[in-house]
């Protein structure tokens, strides 16, 4: 190699070197300790050997289409025939004892409520089991004072979730959790303090939770040990006012081509299925659907992904660039006023009932974004709550886009999709002049049916589910 070649290669790596290193300015990494299922925490609000929260081990973290899911998303979370895994008396009576003043009163600026309120909004939440390793952003308890920090949560571990479905208590140690608000395509997971990296771990399986758009009147989980036994709890209860259906029975795909996105969420939810998209980024709420795989008409079981192709959403397929993030605002929350915007509902709330080793610095590939209705309990398919709606469709049928005049991947654009939507996930490119395809792809759903066990009900009821 000459002088001059060898120059060259060394200009052109420094370049290139400027060119990532301006890239990691813009995006950089956000540190995320892995909490293992049943690992002590090391700065616990709560002394975890008094058995406040009890995690299921055994759980492993089920694939998601999308890692930002709505908290009112079916299956979402799990539970169990014993649903005493979070003793919310016990966390009650600790935050309320004068000796622990200090204490709660840290617990509860996480929160922006004051000590006050503390019975009233732990009566609120809804103990649940997270049957995905889930992002939220934690907080120990250190010189009198609650420490943020970014945490990956595993599938088995025992939270309480808010009336919008947010995690909201990490049931062993009582430390408060809120909405995780980094980027999820830019995390690196560490695994230290006794926290290995668990089996099953996957990036693709990393999820971050957006509340739902309204409260909820109920949750619908899954049973961690029989999946195909489904539970639907009233928010506000901790198992004892609990009813099942069965997880098996079959769900309509509805027709949700030309509606927008959020809509045909919402649309999937209420028929007790899940909505998925590809990419990295979660598309805008107001992109219209041009296409769902399986299309309309398809039976699923509860909690099946739905996977949604839309027109101008600015997301990625897989394998390919990165499409904008889209993160929706975490619910705010003013001085001495629960996060959650709506008031409490009241009532007492009381005690309900593997690792391999791998290399730290993990980075998982998905986005992040950003609960009183009173128990009612029937045997009847998932329908909405009585709370709000959700946005109204938008169908349009406006003329279809000028052909694409490249061969690369078509433009996001705004105008209406065509008659005859694409949903393969490899770009359509063409010198013809057809019009061009959705920017988002599909893919077949990525959640297998359960397993056939229990006898229960028909479906559940009504909740508001995804």
């Amino acid at each position: 190699m000459t002088l001059r070649a060898f120059m060259h290669r060394i200009a052109v790596l420094a370049v290139f070197s400027l060119l990532l290193s301006g890239c990691d300015r813009d995006t950089p990494l956000t540190m995320v300790k892995a909490v293992a299922a049943g690992v002590p925490s090391l700065a616990p609000f709560f002394d975890e050997k008094s058995g406040i929260g009890e995690d299921a081990t055994s759980v492993r973290s089920q694939p998601v289409q999308g890692s930002l899911q709505q908290g009112d998303t079916p299956g979402l979370y799990g539970g169990s025939k014993q649903p005493t895994i979070c003793d919310v008396a016990k966390l009650e009576r600790f935050l309320t004892d004068p000796t622990n003043h200090k204490k709660a009163q840290a617990w509860a600026s996480v929160l922006n409520i004051g000590t006050d309120e503390i019975p009233e909004y732990l009566d609120r939440l809804t103990p649940v089991l997270l049957r995905h390793d889930t992002l939220v952003k934690n907080h120990d308890y250190k010189k009198e004072k609650a420490v943020p920090y970014n945490s990956l949560l595993q599938a088995g571990i025992a939270i309480l979730v808010d009336e919008q479905g947010l995690p909201a208590v990490k049931c062993s140690c009582g430390n408060p959790l809120r909405p995780f608000e980094g980027d999820t395509g830019r995390i690196s997971v560490q695994f230290e303090d006794g926290n290995k990296k668990w089996a099953g771990y996957e990036r693709e399986s990393v999820v971050a939770v957006k509340p739902a758009p309204r409260k909820l009147e109920r949750i619908a989980l899954v049973d961690v040990q029989e999946p195909a036994r489904g539970i639907n709890r009233p928010t506000g209860t901790t198992g004892e006012k609990d009813t099942t259906f069965n997880a098996r029975k079959r769900h309509t795909v509805p027709d949700l081509a030309g509606t927008t996105f959020a809509r045909a969420s919402q649309e999937l939810i209420d028929a007790g299925l899940a909505a998925g998209y590809a990419g990295q980024g979660a598309p805008p709420d107001s992109a219209k659907v041009t296409a769902s795989d399986p299309p309309a008409g398809t039976e699923l079981p509860f909690g099946q992904y739905v996977m949604l192709t839309v027109a101008g959403g600015g997301t990625s397929s897989s394998g390919g660039a990165p499409g904008p993030t889209t993160t929706p605002p975490l619910p705010s929350s003013g001085s001495k006023s629960p996060p959650t915007s709506n008031p409490p509902s009241s009532g007492s709330s009381s005690g309900s009932s593997g690792s391999a080793g791998g290399k730290p610095g993990e980075s998982s590939s998905k986005p992040p974004s950003s609960s009183s209705g009173g128990p009612r309990e029937s045997s009847s398919a998932p329908s909405t709550s009585t709370a709000p709606s959700s946005p109204s469709a938008d169908r349009s049928s406006g003329p279809p886009p000028p052909p694409p005049t490249t061969s690369s991947p078509p433009e996001v654009t705004s105008a209406p999709p065509p008659s005859a939507p694409v949903t393969s996930s490899a770009p359509v490119t063409s010198s013809a002049p057809p019009p061009p395809p959705p920017s988002t792809t599909t893919s077949a759903p990525a959640s297998s049916d359960p397993p056939a066990s229990a006898s229960a009900t028909d479906g559940p009821s009504g909740t508001v589910l995804a």
